[in-house]
């Protein structure tokens, strides 16, 4: 099983909440977000995330308003 790239992960981390203790741990930050019903900030645009919306549905009306961002 491959090693944790924390420092690397936290360089490319989105989040805003700087003193989450699962920032760099993208598997905890998952597991912990799915858990309450939500998605890692990581995966909303850099204004929505600053809300601390996280729930699916923000997620889901964000994109349908905006389109992908890929």
């Amino acid at each position: 099983m491959p090693e944790c790239k924390v420092t690397q992960n936290k360089a490319n981390c989105a989040c805003t909440y700087q003193s989450c203790s699962r920032k760099g741990l993208c598997c905890e930050c998952l597991q912990y977000h799915w858990g309450m019903g939500q998605l890692p900030g990581c995966l909303f645009p850099a204004d929505v995330e600053k809300t601390y919306d996280r729930s699916v549905a923000k997620f889901i009306a964000t994109y349908q308003e905006r389109g992908p961002w890929w």
